[in-house]
């Protein structure tokens, strides 16, 4: 595994500069060195002296700051020394060299007072205070030579005023304004992330409508409920309570309206629709009020951006000086602003936004004006279009076609608001990539239309990478869009890709019951008693745990032997099945999974053997390559089962201590995201490089679960899983009848409602010929802030 370690360098502790340069995503966290737990604690302070500074975190292993030991200078020299040494500090920290950092230096130094270790702490101690005054100088000097170098136009303090004079009244204006209108004052009403995330979710009309309808108010509870659906239309609840609310009398149609419906969507999708239908002049209407609405939105939006910083590292402490403390967050207004049009682009309960959604408009409005012989608005039109795309060959044509119908003579220019908000936006984007290449900032540019001469040379490799990612998760959320509900009722997707910060991830709620869950576990005590050839030996992992395993080929056999009951090995068989079809319908829809391989594997905490451990119940790694995290690389070739496609794991118990499931970078050390077991939840991932991942270690229990591989590729199809099958087979035609009354609901979910339902399309419009937008696929884009399902 290369060692997990908390980001240190070699006989270093732990990198607290690491936070100047770089900043994890929230929910990331770092491995510490050696595994799966922080490493040993300092014994509390005892004796006399002051106890560690509040807040200090214990460091690791230092070599390269440890100074050669010199005999303690007599206490009346302490003064002098000190003195001399900071003022020499001070006078070499403006040369050229390195400024070892003063946290690591008075970590070290703390540490060194609680080993009692008098002389080494003093001389960290010192070396701290020394690197504290260098830092100090070297910021004094480097903030003077800047102002010679870099001089604000307009004399000393000038800019200052002309700059900052204007902020200040704008500030000035908002907090009266904002203090008219709002009681009590302004900051009572910032409110936490997760209450904002709420809300944007429509979660509070969830209550309404439960509220309401203990109230019997019906039309009022429809509503709200509706409300929420058309945000959450992966909701299983909700889905069921709207039918039940169509069933019921009394309830009238037109109660079912989102009462959070944006205008411009609804002008959208009535323009699009006349123009399907070829009705190009009430399309021309809803077009034009979609666009104008959509504007506004979009300005709303802009607006909203200019709130508090959003610290992104709440446990970062460091504040930020003047000019960088304006930068950064001005650079975050500018970042809000540019996501604004993803926003105004994404329709609600949908998770992805509408591909170049301003551009578009243009381009259909174009078409329609054309249609209904209005030449000159279809070539202003065009012309628009051309401020986004300048060299898109097929709209150049039609601008020749359109000056030639207009003659030579008529002046065509894009539309003034359409203008402003191109240049607006490209104004934006040249700050923001200048704060990345030079402030260490990032940015995904929600728009395919920025030109490649903005983006620094240096960057734009990246960013075409990056555009090649969204395209590829555009076409994976396509294909998730395309489909119905998931294959069962009453599972719960509880985590998705965007909340464990990563892609091809997810986690299911209430695949099994808790009932299922203890019939299982019954089976696998067999797996220590005769299971497939592990007989609850040492694990292949670690020492400190011991493994059991069975597979669905071995728990038939024990069946046939009346070692274990039939329907305890036809649940087995029933629940990986059942967790193949709902892994099947979320990643690959229409596209076949099978099985590779199906493993009940359990994994035990060997008693008196977890004393100071520091290894994982199993190391990081990927399911289909070799994963390299010094090369950053992931090699797929032997002794990797290459053709495995996705992976997962069925869990069938908590009461145990550790043995979580976590995801890391490529780097195998950072991470970013856990699941915590529990029975029936079902974690599945693609088994690639895209997802190392790997296994706390269990320290108190028995962890029990149904590890589960698939495969497009059907010759690599589990052979055991078929001769399993056939005996099962063989077992119900003997009886007459399957088995398996104890386990009615998985065989009624199995057989009944196995099948995805299709969903209902709606057919394409034929002989369109070139209209634009028919043959268009609307490619979305991810949303970084919506739920992934």
């Amino acid at each position: 595994m290369g060692g997990l370690r908390w980001g240190c360098r070699p006989g270093q502790g732990p990198r607290q500069t690491q936070r100047r340069q770089h900043r994890e995503p929230p929910g990331q966290r770092r491995l510490p060195a050696g595994a799966a737990g922080p490493g040993p604690s300092l014994p509390a302070h005892r004796g006399p002296g002051p106890a560690p500074p509040p807040g200090w975190a214990e460091p690791g292993a230092r070599q390269d700051a440890r100074p050669p030991r010199t005999p303690s200078p007599p206490p009346g020299a302490m003064a002098s020394l000190l003195c001399l040494s900071l003022l020499a500090a001070a006078a070499a920290a403006t040369s050229p060299g390195r400024l070892v950092p003063f946290d690591l230096l008075y970590a070290d130094g703390v540490r060194a007072y609680l080993a009692r270790d008098w002389a080494r702490a003093a001389e960290l101690l010192q070396r701290a205070l020394h690197s504290y005054a260098g830092l100090r100088a070297a910021r004094r000097a480097c903030r003077a030579a800047c102002a010679r170098e870099e001089p604000f136009s307009g004399g000393p303090g000038r800019w200052e005023a002309a700059l900052l004079g204007p902020v200040l009244q704008r500030a000035g204006c908002l907090q009266r304004c904002l203090g008219r209108r709002l009681r009590p004052a302004p900051s009572a009403h910032r409110a936490s992330r997760a209450v904002r995330r709420d809300f944007q979710r429509r979660e509070p009309y969830n209550y309404l409508q439960v509220a309401f309808f203990q109230l019997k108010k019906l039309d009022q509870a429809v509503s709200a409920a509706h409300t929420f659906f058309v945000a959450n239309p992966q909701h299983l609840q909700m889905r069921e309570d709207i039918e039940k609310y169509r069933r019921m009398s009394g309830v009238k149609s037109d109660s079912f309206q989102d009462l959070e419906a944006t205008p411009h969507w609804e002008a959208y999708e009535t323009g699009v629709q006349h123009y399907d239908a070829d009705e190009y002049l009430q399309a021309v209407a809803g077009l034009e009020e979609s666009l104008s609405e959509a504007l506004s939105a979009l300005e709303e939006c802009r607006a909203l951006c200019e709130g508090p910083r959003e610290d992104e590292d709440e446990e970062e402490k460091m504040q930020p000086g003047l000019y960088e403390a304006i930068a950064a967050h001005y650079i975050q207004v500018l970042k809000c602003r540019q996501q604004c049009v993803l926003e105004i682009a994404t329709k609600p309960g949908r998770i992805s936004a509408t591909e170049d959604f301003i551009p578009s408009h243009l381009d259909l409005l174009q078409f329609a004006y054309s249609q209904v012989g209005n030449q000159t608005l279809a070539a202003e039109c065009a012309a628009s279009y051309l401020l986004f795309y300048p060299t898109d060959e097929p709209m150049l044509e039609k601008m020749k076609q359109y000056r030639t119908e207009l003659g030579e003579d008529a002046v065509v220019e894009a539309r003034q608001s359409i203008q402003q908000y191109v240049q607006r936006s490209l104004m934006e984007k040249k700050l923001i990539y200048y704060a990345v290449e030079h402030l260490g900032e990032t940015f995904n540019d929600p728009d395919l239309w920025t030109p490649d001469e903005l983006i620094p040379e240096n960057l734009r490799e990246k960013h075409r990478e990056d555009q090649e990612k969204q395209k590829q998760e555009t076409l994976d959320v396509e294909e998730r869009e395309k489909r119905g509900p998931l294959p069962f009722e009453g599972i719960a997707v509880t985590m998705d890709s965007q909340q464990m910060n990563g892609t091809q991830r997810v986690v299911f709620d209430r695949v099994l019951t808790e009932s299922e869950c203890k019939d299982l576990l019954r089976l696998t005590q067999a797996a220590g008693e005769a299971g497939d050839g592990y007989r609850a030996r040492r694990s292949p992992h670690t020492p400190h745990e011991r493994f059991e395993g069975l597979t669905v080929l071995k728990a038939v056999q024990l069946a046939q032997n009346g070692d274990v009951e039939w329907r305890d090995a036809k649940l087995l068989l029933q629940a990986s099945e059942k967790s193949r079809k709902i892994i099947e319908s979320y990643f690959t829809p229409g596209k076949k999974l099978h099985f590779s391989f199906t493993h009940l594997v359990c994994r035990r905490a060997v008693d008196g053997e977890q004393e100071g451990r520091m290894d994982l119940s199993h190391p990081v790694h990927a399911d289909n390559c070799l994963l390299d995290p010094e090369g950053q690389e992931c090699w797929k070739e032997p002794p990797a089962y290459v053709y495995r496609d996705y992976s997962g794991i069925l869990y069938l118990n908590d009461d145990f201590k550790g043995g979580g499931l976590f995801f890391t970078e490529m780097d195998t050390v950072t991470v970013t995201a856990e699941v915590h077991p529990k029975c029936g939840r079902l974690v599945a991932f693609s088994s690639g490089k895209e997802n190392p991942h790997g296994v706390w270690a269990v320290s108190r229990g028995r962890r029990c679960a149904i590890a589960l591989w698939y495969t497009h590729s059907q010759e690599h199809a589990e052979q055991e899983r078929v001769k399993a099958e056939e005996l099962m087979e063989q077992r119900a035609v003997e009886q007459d009848q399957p088995d398996g009354d104890k386990h009615q609901g998985t065989d009624r979910s199995s057989r009944s409602s196995s099948e995805p339902r299709a969903p209902r399309r709606a057919g394409k419009p034929a002989n369109q010929g070139q209209k634009p937008g028919l043959d268009r696929k609307q490619h979305p884009k991810v949303l970084r802030a919506r739920d992934e399902f």
